[in-house]
C-alpha cells in the first residue's frame, strides 16, 4: 500500500471510530434514547451497588449476582480512579478508555510483514454493532487485556502468560488463550501471576472465592442456543416460566436441568476436542495462537448456557486478532461473527421483550443469531484443525526394523 493510501485508510479507520464511539456515549450517557430496555442499569444499579460493599474490603458474598473472579473488583472499583464524575459517568469513560487500548493494540498488532488492519477495521465496525451494551459492561476491559496478551504471545511469552493469567482473574475465559501458548515460559509465567493475584484477593478481602457457588447453580439463560428447545416448547404445552434468576433472565421449570446439563456436557465435550487438538497439532505458525484462541473462545460461548450479548465483545476482540495476520484462516467465521452483532443488537436490547415472550420475531432474532456462532464455531474448528494437524502420519510396517520401509495412512 502506498504511503498516501496508507494514511487515507488510517484517517478513515480513525474517523469512523470517532463517530461511532461518540454516538456509544450518546446512548449510555442518556443523551440519546436507545431502544429497548435501559441497559445502563447494571453500572448505575448492579455495579454501584457491588463498588459499596467493595470499598469496605469485602467481596459481596451473600449477592448471588457476584458471579465473577476476584480481580473482577478492580473493574467495578476502576470508577474511583476519576472521582469528580458520577460513578456510571466515570465508568462508561474508563469503558471507552479500554476501546481506544484495544484499537491502538490492533493497529501497533498490523505492523510488520505479513500484518494487516482488517483486524482494527474489524473492531471499529463490530462495537457499534452491538449497541451501547458494549460501554455498559465490563467485558470490553477484560477484551483489551485479552487482545494485549494474544498479541505478545509471540515476542514476549512471560508479558502474555501474565496477561492471560490476569484476564482469567477478570473473568475466566481468556484463560483459554493459553492452549495455543507453546512456550512453557508462558505457562510458568500465567501459573505464577495468577497464584499470586488470587492468594492475595484471597488474603485481602473475604469472600474472594464466593462466585464459584452461584455460577454452578446458573440455569438456562434465555439467549443461550439450549433455550430454543424452550422457547418453542411454550408453544406447546410446556409449563415453565421465565424468570429473572441469578442476575439473567433464564428458563426455570421442566426439563431445564436436563438442557443446562447438556450445555455443561456440550462445553466438555468442546474442551476436549481443544486438548485433542492441542496435543495433535504440529505446524504452528505465528497466528495459530490467535486461531486457536478465537476458536475456543467461539466453543465455550455457543456451549454455554448464558449468551449475554457483551459476550460478543471476547469474539470480536479474538478475531480480530487474528486478522492482524494476512495468513489467518479465521476470515470466515470472523464475518459470521459481524454479521451476528447486529442481530445480537436486535434480539437486545432493541426487541428483548420479543425474546421474552418466545414469539415468532424473537424466536427467529436468536434462531439467526445462535447459528451464525454455531456455523462459526465449525468453520473456525475445521480451519484451524486441517491448518495444524497433519492430514497423514507415518507408522513403522508390521514386517522389518524400526528404520525399515514406512507407510502413511489416514489418520
Amino acid at each position: 500500500m502506498e504511503p498516501t493510501a496508507a494514511r487515507g485508510s488510517l484517517a478513515g479507520l480513525l474517523g469512523i471510530w470517532g463517530v461511532t464511539r461518540a454516538a456509544l456515549l450518546l446512548c449510555v450517557l442518556k443523551v440519546v434514547v436507545f431502544p429497548g430496555p435501559d441497559v445502563t442499569s447494571d453500572v448505575s444499579v448492579i455495579y454501584r451497588g457491588w463498588y459499596d460493599v467493595l470499598v469496605t474490603g469485602t467481596f459481596p458474598q451473600d449477592d448471588v449476582t457476584w458471579q465473577y473472579p476476584p480481580a473482577a473488583a478492580l473493574a467495578v472499583l476502576s470508577p474511583a480512579v476519576l472521582p469528580f464524575l458520577e460513578y456510571a459517568t466515570a465508568f462508561f469513560v474508563l469503558a471507552l478508555v479500554a476501546d481506544t487500548a484495544a484499537l491502538a493494540l490492533l493497529l501497533r498488532g498490523a505492523r510488520g510483514t505479513g500484518r494487516s488492519r482488517r483486524g482494527a477495521w474489524l473492531w471499529v465496525a463490530a462495537v457499534p454493532l452491538l449497541g451501547p451494551t458494549v460501554y455498559a459492561r465490563y467485558d470490553v476491559m477484560v477484551t483489551a487485556v485479552a487482545v494485549a496478551a494474544l498479541l505478545a504471545a509471540g515476542r514476549h511469552p512471560r508479558l502474555a502468560g501474565a496477561l492471560m493469567a490476569f484476564g482469567a482473574l477478570l473473568k475466566v475465559w481468556p484463560a483459554l488463550l493459553l492452549l495455543a501458548v507453546r512456550r512453557r515460559v508462558a505457562w510458568v509465567s500465567a501459573a505464577v501471576t495468577g497464584v499470586a493475584v488470587a492468594g492475595l484477593f484471597a488474603v485481602l478481602m473475604p469472600g474472594a472465592f464466593a462466585f464459584l457457588g452461584f455460577q454452578r447453580d446458573r440455569g438456562t439463560e434465555v439467549e443461550s442456543l439450549g433455550s430454543l428447545v424452550f422457547h418453542v416448547a411454550r408453544h406447546h404445552g410446556w409449563d415453565g416460566e421465565v424468570l429473572l434468576n441469578y442476575g439473567s433472565v433464564e428458563f426455570l421449570g421442566p426439563y431445564v436441568s436436563w438442557v443446562s446439563t447438556g450445555a455443561l456436557f456440550l462445553t466438555g465435550a468442546a474442551l476436549a476436542w481443544l486438548v485433542l487438538w492441542r496435543l495433535l497439532a504440529t505446524r504452528f505458525a505465528p497466528h495459530t495462537a490467535a486461531d486457536a484462541a478465537f476458536t475456543a473462545v467461539l466453543l465455550f460461548t455457543v456451549t454455554s448456557r448464558v449468551i449475554s450479548p457483551q459476550y460478543m465483545v471476547w469474539l470480536v476482540g479474538t478475531a480480530a486478532v487474528c486478522l492482524c495476520f494476512r495468513e489467518s484462516r479465521m476470515g470466515r467465521p470472523a464475518a459470521l461473527v459481524l454479521a451476528a452483532c447486529p442481530v445480537t443488537m436486535l434480539e437486545f436490547p432493541v426487541w428483548f421483550g420479543h425474546v421474552v415472550a418466545s414469539d415468532a420475531l424473537g424466536i427467529t432474532l436468536l434462531t439467526i443469531r445462535n447459528g451464525l456462532l454455531v456455523a462459526a464455531s465449525l468453520l473456525a474448528a475445521r480451519a484451524l484443525w486441517r491448518a495444524t494437524v497433519p492430514a497423514r502420519r507415518e507408522i513403522p510396517t508390521a514386517a522389518g526394523p524400526s528404520w525399515a520401509k514406512r507407510t502413511t495412512v489416514p489418520s
